[in-house]
This record gives structure tokens, sequence and C-alpha cells, in this order.
């Protein structure tokens, strides 16, 4: 059996193999369970091997590759178009296997277990501070049922303590019981987001494209890790114009008859990352004032014309293209001072 290109739909348990010979016939169509995928592999010559770039998909592109394979991951949004009819396994497999071999198709780099970890520790860390968050928000809602209010800002909930102990006659003492819970469980996520902050600190002082990515401005090391973990390789990227389309952060486009019709952003690509540069952004924009380098001096001048929220866009889109840049050339970032 002659495979020259496999169409592989992994799932949890049942997957689904789609291969062709050098002509384009079919030569395998069967569905394989997990425990029997790496011993067909195993016993088929090295070809290549088209995966969706979905759970798992890194995983298994790293055993496939240590077999001799050559895998390649696409987005799945890439091969929807080509399913024929009614989706299904058999029918993404096929769709898969076609996809895999166009030449203007758009591949995903295989993620090292090292960039997976460091991105497990940043999804784990988003998690845990919307619980932080989710728990704030009932703690400020309870205790405002009784007139007690506390400033802005997670660290305020700890002025709300003493309150809770000073006025016992304000706050029922059943309802003060059940806010202390919640004051003990907002104490222990915090203590959880400290450790995972200081194993992201420690593993971005070892990674040299982190600590260039910590020059720019509004780039920390929770931005520059999570930057250097994604993106492995930034000469992929033909620009920094295409590296901000990846992101989510250009305008959207519906034109047509040569008509030029654009709108918000795209937001496309990976919400986390765009999250990230956006609250970065911002941090710029509201300190910008202060500074008198050109990226100051050009979203000053865009502020006097535009919402605040739409200049801190613009910041982020600017602030993806410099880390194009700077991952590209595997140098430091360098302000270019204002014209005088």
């Amino acid at each position: 059996m002659q495979v020259s290109t496999v169409g592989l739909d992994i799932a949890k348990n049942v997957f689904q193999v789609h291969g062709i010979d050098d002509h384009g016939r079919t030569v395998v169509r069967r569905k394989v369970r997990r425990d029997q995928l790496l011993k067909l592999f195993g016993a088929l010559e090295p070809c290549l091997v088209g995966m969706e770039a979905c759970a798992t998909a890194h995983h298994w592109a790293r055993e496939l590759g240590a077999l001799g394979h050559q895998v390649r991951l696409m987005p799945p949004a890439y091969v929807k178009a080509y399913v024929k009819r009614n989706k299904n396994d058999a029918a993404d497999a096929e769709a898969i296997c076609e996809a895999v071999t166009r030449p203007t198709m758009r591949f995903v780099p295989i993620k090292s277990v090292e960039a997976q970890s460091v991105l497990m520790l940043h999804r784990a860390r988003h998690l845990l501070v919307r619980q932080r968050t989710a728990q704030a928000s009932a703690m400020r809602a309870h205790l405002a049922e009784y007139g007690i209010v506390a400033a802005k800002g997670i660290s305020r909930l700890r002025d709300l303590l003493p309150v809770l102990d000073e006025g016992a006659g304000m706050v029922p003492e059943l309802a003060r019981q059940t806010v202390l819970l919640i004051a003990q469980l907002i104490e222990a996520l915090t203590i959880q987001i400290r450790k995972i902050d200081t194993e992201l600190l420690r593993w971005h002082r070892t990674n040299p494209t982190s600590r260039r990515l910590e020059t720019i401005p509004g780039v920390g090391f929770i931005t520059a890790t999570a930057m250097a973990a994604t993106v492995r390789d930034a000469r992929a990227f033909r620009s920094g114009r295409q590296f901000a389309a990846w992101l989510g952060l250009v305008p959207r486009q519906n034109s047509s008859g040569g008509k030029d019709r654009l709108g918000g952003i795209s937001k496309m690509g990976d919400r986390y990352l765009r999250h990230l540069l956006v609250i970065g952004a911002t941090a710029v924009v509201r300190y910008t004032r202060r500074k008198t380098t050109a990226i100051s001096l050009w979203a000053n001048r865009l502020l006097e014309r535009k919402p605040a929220r739409l200049v801190t866009v613009a910041v982020a889109n600017k602030m993806a293209r410099i880390i194009w840049a700077v991952m590209a050339r595997d140098e430091n970032y360098r302000a270019v001072p204002a014209a005088v």
C-alpha cells in the first residue's frame, strides 16, 4: 500500500484516516482507535500527514513526526471549504487530505512541549483571574445591599474586612460569615495567581526572545512570555501588517466592485494575545502625554480627534507590528525620538 498523503481527523478515542497515493487515488479509508493509531502510522512509509490545528493536534503532530512523517497543521476554518457535502468524520478526513496538498494553504507551526507548558500557565492564570473577578464582584454586590462600599480595584477589597469586624451591627451574622468565606476564596486565588506569575517570570528570564519583547513600551513579562511561546518563528509572516491581521487587529473588509468598505477590527486570531495587547496599549495611551517619542506624539494627535478606545486599538496594532519586527530581527526595541 503506497500512501503519499494522509488526512487525519483526530478525536478523543476514534480517529478517521483518509490516505491517497501519488495519483490521487484513495488507498486507505478507515477508522482507527486511539491505541492503534501509532501502530498504523509506524507501518507506513514516511508521508505527508495533514491535521486540523485543534485540541491534542500538537501532541499527535510530535508523535507522528517522531515516526518520520511530515506533519502539517491547518486552521479548521481553512479546511471547511474542502468539505463537499454533509459533515462527518470521513468527509472531514478527505477534506483535510485535499487541503494539505494545496500550494496556497497556510499552516500552523507545531508547538514544542515547553511552549505548550508556558501557554498552559497562561490559560490557568487567565482562568484564576476571571474566577477572582467574579468572586470580588459578588462580594461587592452583597455588601452594597447593607450600604457598605469600597473603592475600585481588587486591592481595595481588603478595606472592607475591618468594616465587617467593627460594624457587626450593620451586617447580620449569617451574611457576615458568607462574605468572609468569599474573602478567603479571593485570597486563595490571589496566592495561586502569584505562584503562576513567579513561574512565568522565571521562564521569562531564561528566554532571550521574551526579554527582547519586554523592551517594547506596553509589553510586560506576561505579554512577552505569551508571545514568545505562541509565535515560534515571526519570519513566517511577510510583514508586521500580516502579523497584526493574524491577531485580528486590522479592519474587517466587506469590499466589492472596486469599492473598499472597512468596518471595525476583524477580531480573528488569538483572542488572548489580542486581549493582552489592548491592555498594554491602554497603559501606553494613559501615560503617553508624559513621553516625547514618536509613538506618543502620534497617539496624542489621534486623541485630539478620535475616541480613547479607538486610539487604544490603533496603538495595539502598532505594538503588534513592533513585536513582529523585534522577533523577526532578533534585536531589542529602540524608541524613535520625536522630530524637533
